[in-house]
Parts: structure tokens; C-alpha cells; sequence
């Protein structure tokens, strides 16, 4: 497998799941990812029939599949009702993957109010139930790491710092938990992004999420118009043994195609091997 077989789209809820996948094997691609909460891809479209009509269409292109959680639900949810509820939906999740054959889900640490510590602790006690949950069902999950918030926000993501990423992966040792690493979200930390490479376990990274970004707020860039230098980047991580997927997570659709091929050329001019 070339490099630029190993950079994905994010096609989020753009398209129903199945036309999703029409579209990547009309494309050439190897590696996609998708929501799986509200229309056109809402759970309950997913009965058995859609799910293993999906499943096959994955199988016979050689086309991994990943889901992606949604940010907006709180995994450090605190409250009453809602609380049996975000369970409910992680699992959810874990079982749908089981049933579409999806390699990975992307799951987030939540987010807090200023009530940090008792958020943080929610949060870590829900991840270990759904890590034990994934490694019963054989799913693999995957933490991203957030974006900062101005400090003056009133709200703001959890596992967005080095620290609290490792507060998380070193308390939770499991081989059905890894890391997604959503870079342009490291460029809002004082590390950057070597700083992240650095102190994270890339043994456990499963994906590395790619848009460029100013360095100044959240934001998802076409590669070459913000800060981030890829070609660096690739070479990085590919000499550190990463055999993992990319993720293009910007724009539109077309937009991410065409920001596979400058992503690929970034790489060929790196002299990152295979590109």
C-alpha cells in the first residue's frame, strides 16, 4: 500500500453511510470515516440488511471503515438520566461497529464547566466502562485529543493538553483503547505538535487526523494555508514506524480530495518512502 492509499476522508454525515461508500470505492479510496447520530445517517437506519450490505461493499473493495463519535455528547456527563444515557449511546456505538465490521471508533473525553476534576473523573470512569465494553464486543477505540478554548470560555474540552491525554491513556491500559491525533488541534497547545509526538504514546496512536490551522483558534484548514509544515510532519511520524491511516477532516468533500493529493505531494517531497 502506497502512502496516499493510507490517507482517508472524514466523510462525517455528508452522505448516507452506504453512498458513502460508493463514493470512496468510485475514488479509489482505502480509508473512510463516519457519523453515525442524525440523518442521513441516524442509528435506526442501520438494521441488519443496511448493515451487512455495507459491511460487504467494505470487504470486497478493501475499504476500512471507522465511526466517529459526536464531541457534543458529554462523556463527563455528571447528571441524572442523562448520565445512564451517554453510556447507553458509547455502547451503542460499539455495537454498531461490530455489526457494519468497522475497524475503529473515535470517542472523546467530554467536556467541563470550570468543575474540572469532578468532570475529568466522570469522564475516566465512563471510558474504562466502555473500554471493557469494546474489549468484550473486540472493538477498538480511539481517543482524540480536543481543542483548547480561550480561557475565558465557559466551556471547554477535556484531553485537549498533554496532560490531560496522559492523565486518561495512563490510567487506562488496554489494547481496545488508542489514540486519534488530530494535529491541527495540538498547533493550539504551547508544545505544538512535536511536543504532542513526543510525549504521547505513538505506540498507541491509530490514527492521525489532518487539517491545517492558524495556531490561533479552532479552525480546519486546507493543507498549505495555515501553519502546519506536512511534509515534516509526515516524515516525523513515518520514521518513528507509524503504519497507521491519516484522516483528512476539512472542507468539502471535493475539497479533502484535492487536499489528499497535496497532502500525498507534501510527503513525495519529504522523501517519505512509498509516497
Amino acid at each position: 500500500m502506497t502512502f496516499i492509499d493510507r490517507i482517508g476522508i472524514d466523510v462525517q454525515a455528508k452522505l448516507p453511510l452506504e453512498e458513502a461508500v460508493a463514493w470512496a470505492i468510485a475514488h479509489g479510496l482505502r480509508y473512510i470515516e463516519a457519523e453515525a447520530d442524525v440523518t442521513p445517517n441516524a442509528f435506526e437506519r442501520f438494521d441488519e440488511a443496511l448493515c451487512e450490505r455495507i459491511s460487504a461493499q467494505c470487504t470486497e473493495h478493501g475499504i476500512s471503515l471507522g465511526l466517529h463519535t459526536l464531541s457534543s455528547v458529554n462523556t463527563a456527563e455528571i447528571s441524572p438520566f442523562v448520565s445512564p444515557a451517554v453510556d447507553a449511546y458509547l455502547q451503542g456505538y460499539v455495537d454498531l461497529a461490530r455489526r457494519l465490521g468497522a475497524k475503529w471508533i473515535v470517542v472523546h473525553a467530554g467536556y467541563h464547566f470550570g468543575d474540572q476534576q469532578a468532570r475529568m473523573h466522570a469522564s475516566l470512569e465512563r471510558l474504562l466502562r466502555v473500554v471493557a465494553y469494546a474489549e468484550h464486543a473486540g472493538a477498538k477505540l480511539l481517543l482524540e485529543n480536543l481543542n483548547w478554548e480561550p480561557d475565558l470560555a465557559e466551556v471547554h474540552y477535556l484531553a485537549h493538553s498533554i496532560e490531560e491525554c496522559l492523565y486518561f491513556f495512563d490510567r487506562i491500559d488496554s489494547p481496545s483503547l488508542g489514540w486519534s491525533f488530530t494535529v491541527n488541534h495540538a498547533t493550539l497547545e504551547p508544545e505544538g505538535i512535536e511536543g504532542f509526538i513526543d510525549a504521547l504514546p505513538m505506540s498507541r496512536c491509530g490514527e492521525v487526523r489532518l487539517a491545517d490551522n492558524n495556531g490561533k483558534h479552532e479552525v480546519h484548514m486546507f493543507p498549505g494555508d495555515g501553519m502546519i509544515d506536512f511534509g515534516k510532519l509526515f516524515s516525523r511520524l513515518e520514521s518513528l514506524g507509524y503504519i497507521s491511516h491519516y484522516m483528512c477532516n476539512f472542507g468539502t468533500l471535493e475539497d479533502m480530495l484535492r487536499g489528499r493529493q497535496r497532502l500525498g505531494e507534501a510527503a513525495r517531497a519529504a522523501g517519505v518512502a512509498d509516497a
